[in-house]
């Protein structure tokens, strides 16, 4: 396919269109892609990908790279959910002919992301408010996202499990390691974290407990509705975001890797398709599992869905330091080794 001319504007429904500027091919996508970008981010970290994606797909998507979350990325998950919610209700509005809906999401944007789909989703119902099927399997392929078709549902470097579990936290401003894996100081980040990142802080700790209720990353749900969900996870070097809690995993689950398993991905270590686990919840194995009774529950909880599971190592790369940018290409003069990931996106990307 030739690789068409991207457009892209600032919308007044804030954060970035991107979309193919020959006219018949943007008139003709029907699949809305929503870029989701993590802590203290901004639309433009999607821009090469979101610029990928409209080349490889020009009358297939239209690409929209949140910002409505600017500057505002620490007052807690929910609320930023909230916030994205109204944005894609925004953008829904101002494109009719849109029928799909995907989301890609770096980093905490894959919580606020789900977080997001739980508020926009809707059951499959007849009119008059009765549901199409007794039949669960049936009712959730056809619920929607905001009256949209849910297909993708990708996330990048995300903490699915929170950040308090050993070796699963690092300082979200530099790409070194300030707990340096202690156990004892994880535990003491999980009672100070809200003097930094405040009420995503409590999120990410699972520390939060607002009015009796669970923490909020053990209430969200709404993934099973999606035709596919991908977990992109760094094996190594991400400072930020641990593998395990990336890759939705106890220790004892984290796969052997070596060198990539496909020329055309040379960072892609290692690829799992993983089905969903519908019985009773599955207990620790091996006592160093490093889980915790919570996040046990997250894992069963997340693991009652299938997931394909996307191991990505940098570990020859000079800027390996930086694996949890280079895995999203935030700035593509920087991070430009990590272009086969976001193809290996695209080519496998359900339209």
């Amino acid at each position: 396919m030739e690789n068409a001319a991207v457009c892209s504007t600032e919308a007044a429904h804030g954060g970035e269109d991107v979309y193919s500027c020959k006219e018949s091919d943007a008139l003709s996508a029907d699949h809305l892609v929503v870029m989701v970008h993590g802590i203290l981010g901004s639309a433009s970290d999607w821009k090469f990908g979101a610029e990928q994606f409209v080349k490889m797909l020009p009358d297939k998507v239209f690409v929209h790279c949140s910002e409505r979350n600017v500057a505002k990325s620490l007052d807690g998950v929910d609320v930023m959910g909230e916030r994205l919610a109204e944005e894609v209700l925004e953008v829904i509005q101002s494109k009719p002919n849109l029928r799909k809906i995907s989301f890609i999401a770096h980093s905490v944007g894959g919580l606020v992301a789900r977080y997001t789909i739980g508020k926009l989703y809707r059951p499959s119902e007849r009119e008059g408010g009765q549901k199409l099927s007794t039949n669960a399997g049936d009712e959730e392929s056809e619920a929607t996202i905001a009256g949209l078709q849910p297909v993708n549902f990708i996330t990048v470097a995300t903490p699915h499990l929170g950040s308090r579990g050993h070796k699963q936290v690092g300082s979200f401003y530099i790409y070194v390691p300030f707990l340096f894996g202690v156990p004892a100081l994880e535990r003491t980040a999980s009672l100070i974290i809200h003097w930094i990142f405040r009420r995503t802080g409590r999120h990410l700790f699972l520390t939060d407990d607002d009015q009796g209720k669970l923490p909020l990353l053990r209430r969200m749900s709404a993934l099973r509705c999606f035709e596919r969900r991908v977990a992109y996870s760094n094996v190594r070097y991400d400072h930020i975001v641990g593998w395990r809690t990336s890759s939705i995993r106890r220790n004892s689950e984290l796969p052997q890797w070596e060198d990539s398993v496909d020329e055309k991905y040379p960072h892609v270590v290692y690829e799992e398709r993983c089905k969903a686990y519908d019985g009773e919840q599955c207990e620790s194995t091996t006592e160093d599992d490093g889980l915790d009774e919570l996040e046990e529950t997250l894992v069963n909880g997340l693991s009652r869905v299938s997931w394909e599971k996307v191991d990505v190592s940098f570990h020859n790369s000079k800027l390996k330091n930086a694996a949890h940018s280079v895995i999203q290409v935030k700035e593509h003069y920087m991070h430009s080794e990590g272009a086969d990931i976001i193809q290996h996106m695209i080519d496998h990307f359900r339209l």
